[in-house]
């Protein structure tokens, strides 16, 4: 099978939006999904009344990298499906402090995947 895959390491996105994400976007044609992320963005679709900005923007930008590199293995784009997509917890790291708060914030991130696959 022909596959390509994009990933995107430490992603400041929330886990559970990316899993919701995850899953709406499984099985779907490449450019179903971009259009579909697009209109969580623009607001004209929601998902349970939530429209999930931050994640659905990072999503575009990965699925954007994996066609990218579906192109560059020769892959005709126009057949392309995600086969699998995944969001795993990332590490946590601590903000700097201000001047004003004095003991620093910790911040979470996502570890995301996309494969896609010309069938």
């Amino acid at each position: 099978m022909k596959t390509a895959i994009a990933r995107f390491d430490e992603a400041r996105v929330s886990l559970k939006h990316s899993i919701v994400l995850c899953q709406r976007l499984k099985g779907k044609k490449v450019e179903d999904a971009k259009q579909f992320l697009s209109n969580l963005i623009d607001r004209q679709v929601d998902i349970d009344g939530k429209y999930y900005t931050s994640a659905s923007k990072k999503f575009l930008e990965i699925i954007g990298y994996a066609e990218a590199s579906a192109k560059a293995k020769g892959f005709d784009t126009a057949k392309l499906f995600i086969k699998n997509v995944k969001a795993d917890k990332g590490r946590k790291f601590m903000l700097p402090k201000s001047r004003f708060r004095h003991r620093g914030r910790s911040a979470k991130s996502s570890n995301l995947l996309v494969e896609v696959e010309e069938r």
